[in-house]
């Protein structure tokens, strides 16, 4: 007799509506924008039209996963295959996109590749850890993790800082609830602040946002670099010299918010103050529309997440299903605390979207995808 499988229905909910709270939000953020913009065809649904197309082939890629056995992804090929496929498109994309060497123009559409490298990466470390699992702490498992995550991270840093973090955050979770010992965890943290570093060196305008963040009156700048040369030279690869003007107009959306905030469609931040409203700073949107309660929502969806994901390492009975639903959730939820983070101020500005909310085709249907794993896991779980 077939295994009757029972569904997450708080998991899936949580997904759902927060998917169709991001389509409102979207519109909200982007409707004045896009209707003001000849780019966008004076249509006012623009944004929310497509983010509805990206939606509906998301969830189908999620009811796929869904459906699928997870234990049916344990194999060589899905653990190389997507990971080979996206580090192709990386390569096209660094080439083809020449100012910021992370965007597809497929026709009228824009891919974003290293987002499809947070479920590729997701089903190789559970396939590789959980073959490493009885020898975690040896070379032979620690050397080709480390080549394999370097080659990725190397290839995603090279344009997009914050998901390669993401990315690596994820495998050190992985690796952590692994057993892997305590000096190669240290060691890996410490090679992670030395990669981090040397990609924030290599770009200047990553060297503007740091200084921006941590010495916005440029008081402590000012007495290392009398003359201004360190920051001269970092504003010639920026795109604004006023790095903190997002995070600026961002705080002032939250603050105006309130409690309750300004009600739907009525935030002021949104228009053409504060840059990537429907993107990169929606959070701030929410805050200011929807207020401190709205905001609370937000992180009690992911927090429902976090729940939902972490207790299937105890709950699942195989490896392969718990290291899936750690490194599903940690890309998953630290990415959205990531956003929220810079948001208010407490992390560098980094351009990152928020999980189902955020406008991005290829972030939701990654996210999508990944959450179609979680969501398997969690069903056949025994």
């Amino acid at each position: 007799m077939a295994q009757r499988l029972k569904t997450d229905w708080t998991l899936f909910f949580t997904v759902v509506l927060m998917v169709c709270f991001g389509l409102v939000m979207i519109y909200s953020a982007s409707s004045i924008m896009a209707q003001m913009s000849k780019k966008f065809h004076h249509n006012p649904y623009y944004f929310l039209i497509r983010q509805m197309a990206w939606a509906v082939l998301g969830f189908l890629v999620l009811m796929y996963f869904k459906r699928t056995h997870y234990r049916q992804l344990a194999t060589p090929g899905w653990a190389f295959a997507p990971l080979g496929f996206v580090l192709v498109l990386l390569a096209v994309a660094y080439l083809r996109d020449a100012h910021a060497h992370r965007w597809l123009k497929i026709g009228g559409l824009g891919i974003q590749p290293a987002e499809f490298a947070k479920p590729a990466l997701a089903i190789f470390l559970a396939w590789f850890v959980t073959r490493r699992a009885h020898a975690i702490n040896t070379r032979h498992t620690i050397l080709p993790a480390t080549l394999a995550l370097a080659v990725l991270g190397g290839s995603v840093i090279v344009a997009d800082l914050g998901t390669a973090a993401i990315l690596l955050l994820s495998a050190g979770a992985v690796f952590c609830v692994a057993g892997l010992e305590r000096r190669y965890f240290l060691a890996a943290v410490l090679a992670f602040l030395v990669v981090v570093t040397a990609a924030v060196v290599t770009k200047p305008y990553r060297i503007l946002r740091i200084l921006g963040f941590i010495d916005p009156h440029n008081e402590i700048l000012s007495q290392i670099d009398p003359q201004g040369r360190l920051r001269q030279a970092a504003e010639k690869s920026a795109a604004s010299r006023d790095v903190g003007y997002q995070v600026r107009q961002s705080k002032i959306a939250i603050g105006t918010g309130g409690v309750l905030g300004l009600g739907l469609m009525n935030g002021k931040q949104k228009l053409l103050f504060l840059p990537e409203a429907h993107n990169d700073f929606i959070f701030a949107v929410i805050c200011e529309e929807l207020g401190l309660v709205g905001g609370a929502v937000v992180i009690a969806g992911f927090l429902l997440i976090l729940w939902r994901g972490f207790r299937l390492y105890w709950a699942v009975a195989d490896d392969f299903g718990r290291y899936l639903a750690v490194a599903i959730t940690t890309i998953v939820v630290s990415q959205a605390f990531v956003h929220m983070s810079v948001v208010v101020d407490i992390l560098p500005n980094k351009g990152i979207p928020l999980p189902m909310v955020s406008y991005g085709g290829s972030s939701l249907l990654s996210t999508l995808a990944c959450l179609g794993m979680l969501m398997s896991v969690s069903d056949h779980a025994s």
